[in-house]
């Protein structure tokens, strides 16, 4: 048996102390790799970045990725954020993020335009619909709701998003999804994906002429926050006969980009009143 005499004994003041701390290196930690999730974190950069002994943050990067708020990949041992801080990131939209912000646009553009509007986030690999508000006009495209996940590149406003990032990191994602779009969207492989980004960056604006769903075409742009990294996507999706010339560009385009101008500048305004 061993035995602690008193002197030994851990001071419990010493332990909450220890214990705070803690907490405070893992949130430091949870929030670098929340901000550079597209290419994640090499441990030796989040070494560096902190400030911590790799020990240190080798056993918090461990207890988070248990707490299921961060991921690894088991490929290049990059750390990327996990499940659960994708479930919080969606509970916390719904009051301080991007849905609360676009709520308004995303349904003026479907009152004015009387098609569905849709506002849409990258979820590392692929875009995730998180707000859809449908116009009065009786025949609708649902190829985009709620809840929708799709590769990068796949849909208007998922174009927009690919389009927005670095060279390097869309052939990342291209080459990562390869195998997906070859299985499932057969018009869409990584080549043809390729020129669409350049003509999306061209033309300032994505569109999906019927490329997901026969008939159901899209038009999207890019949003951005402050500091100019990628936000998010606005788009409108209609039925074919709705987004032909001149409507296409002399109606929809410009009110779609006003739109996303708003949304942006309601971004800086908000970013600026808590910085």
């Amino acid at each position: 048996m061993v035995h602690i005499t008193k002197h030994h004994q851990p001071d419990a003041n010493a332990i909450k102390t220890s214990g705070a701390q803690s907490v405070d290196r893992a949130l430091v930690l949870l929030s670098l790799v929340g901000r550079h999730a597209g290419d994640g974190m090499a441990l030796s950069e989040l070494t560096a970045a902190s400030g911590l002994n790799k020990p240190t943050v080798r056993r918090l990067m461990l207890a988070l990725i248990n707490g299921g708020m961060v991921d690894q990949c088991r490929r290049t041992l990059r750390y990327r954020p996990g499940p659960e801080a994708y479930l919080l990131g969606l509970r916390a939209a719904e009051h301080h993020g991007l849905i609360r912000t676009a709520t308004r646009q995303v349904a003026h553009l479907a009152r004015v335009t009387e098609d569905a509007a849709c506002l849409s986030v990258r979820r590392g690999l692929h875009s995730l619909c998180l707000h859809r508000e449908d116009g009065p006009y009786p025949i609708r495209t649902h190829a985009l709701m709620p809840g929708a996940y799709h590769p990068l590149g796949v849909g208007a406003g998922s174009l927009a998003m690919l389009a927005a990032l670095p060279d390097n990191e869309v052939e990342e994602i291209l080459a990562a999804n390869h195998a997906t779009l070859d299985a499932d969207f057969p018009l869409l492989p990584p080549q043809r994906l390729r020129e669409l980004v350049a003509e999306t960056r061209r033309q300032g604006h994505a569109l999906n002429p019927g490329l997901v769903f026969r008939d159901s075409w899209g038009l999207g742009v890019a949003l951005q926050w402050p500091d100019g990294s990628l936000a998010g996507a606005l788009s409108l999706a209609a039925i074919e006969s709705r987004m032909q010339e001149p409507r296409c560009s002399q109606e929809l385009l410009p009110l779609l980009k006003q739109q996303a101008r708003e949304i942006e500048a309601q971004l800086a305004r908000d970013y600026a009143a808590h910085a």
